[in-house]
């Protein structure tokens, strides 16, 4: 299945693409149109309010289509919606293209997390999101190349639209390869996935716990790297172009972090890289927060990436083992949604924040969110120890 893994990485660059170049377009894209510098939280939240809707039904739609079928069709929405973005002259039509952008990115990361968590090792989990990490991280340099030439960020939206309309051609070229690996799969594992409600599912303590665990760290990821932008043009006085090559160190960290994870996965139980992980982030934010010149603040961007980078991808891979393979896709759909709610709000109410007090209070509001994290995290490290024992006494 090398062949189908290679194919995967390359989908996912195009799962990270569309994340990162609205907060590093946005400096400009506000100033030209004239528009309040809060409305990218609005039109964030609704690319996050249509993804939330497509990771709920995630889990009967992959049934229903296949992980093949859900990944090509995702691809091709959101390279059309990049287009859309790149010649909207009106903001109204910013939200009309956050909603294929939306509902291309909910189904698409479950499908793709799910798959690779049941069926590679935790290494290839953190590889996979060095290539989510290398698609967020790429558009930023575009955007600041496009920046940098003429100040036109259009150009910027057009060459990540072109780069994501060739990952949709390999993501329906592949096809065939995902035909053979979901036969395969119905051979060997008959019956063994399970579609559970979503009553059933915040029945579930964990789940619950998980969830929120998920919510808070794509919260913090997302505010980073969205607002981060706006944080060194408007708090430390730099240039937009600028910002963009300093919002891309952010990316950078978080793809060094994925990958560094990767690399130490057979050594390291993934409680204890998530734990690691967590202390670098802390120390990262608390050096943001410090009144600091430019160079060491963008230093500290780049370590809260890297700390915040293997969260996600270990966490996911944990989810069979805490859950079990049968409900895994199912508690994944679940778990996108938190994250997706937490991209939703938590950004949002950070744009509210900074147009109405500063964007000063970024770091502060990013030690909140990690606040947050942590105390999920606690939380479900606790539960999901308790419910494993529970299992080994009724045996």
């Amino acid at each position: 299945m090398i062949s189908l893994l290679i194919v995967i990485f390359i989908c996912f660059i195009g799962v990270g693409l569309p994340d990162s170049v609205l907060g590093s377009a946005w400096p400009v894209i506000y100033k030209e149109l004239n528009l309040p510098i809060s409305l990218a939280g609005y039109i964030s939240a609704t690319v996050s309010a249509c993804t939330i809707v497509s990771s709920l039904m995630s889990a009967k739609v992959i049934k229903r289509f296949g992980v093949g079928g859900v990944t090509a069709v995702s691809t091709v929405m959101t390279a059309v919606a990049l287009f859309g973005f790149a010649f909207t002259k009106s903001p109204i039509f910013f939200f009309i293209m956050a909603v294929p952008l939306g509902l291309g990115a909910g189904s698409i990361d479950t499908a793709l997390n799910n798959f690779v968590a049941l069926h590679y090792s935790a290494s290839k989990m953190n590889f996979l999101h060095c290539f989510y990490g290398l698609g967020i991280a790429v558009s930023p340099y575009l955007m600041s190349a496009a920046l940098r030439v003429d100040n036109n960020w259009r150009k910027g939206y057009i060459l990540v639209a072109v780069i994501q309309s060739a990952i949709s051609v390999v993501a329906i070229l592949a096809l065939p390869l995902w035909k053979k690996a979901e036969q395969k799969d119905a051979e060997n594992n008959s019956g063994e996935s399970k579609l559970l409600s979503l009553s059933q599912m915040l029945r579930m303590p964990t789940a619950l716990m998980s969830s929120f665990a998920f919510f808070a760290s794509c919260a913090v990821e997302l505010t980073a790297g969205g607002w981060c932008s706006s944080f060194f043009v408007n708090t430390k006085g730099v240039s937009a172009d600028r910002a963009a090559q300093i919002a891309m160190l952010f990316y950078i960290g978080l793809t060094s972090g994925r990958f560094l994870s990767g690399l130490i996965a057979k050594k390291l139980s993934r409680w204890t890289i998530v734990h690691s992980s967590s202390l670098v982030m802390l120390f990262a934010i608390v050096l943001l927060m410090l009144p600091l010149h430019v160079t060491v603040s963008s230093v500290a961007l780049f370590f809260i990436g890297m700390g915040i980078g293997p969260i996600f991808p270990n966490l996911t891979h944990l989810t069979p083992k805490i859950f079990g393979r049968d409900i895994s896709g199912s508690i994944m759909g679940l778990q996108q949604t938190a994250c997706y709610v937490g991209i939703m709000f938590m950004p949002w109410l950070f744009g509210m924040i900074a147009e109405n007090l500063s964007t000063s209070l970024f770091p502060f509001y990013l030690f909140m969110l990690y606040s947050l994290f942590v105390f999920a995290l606690i939380l479900l490290e606790k539960r999901s120890k308790s419910d494993k024992s529970e299992r080994s006494n009724s045996l």
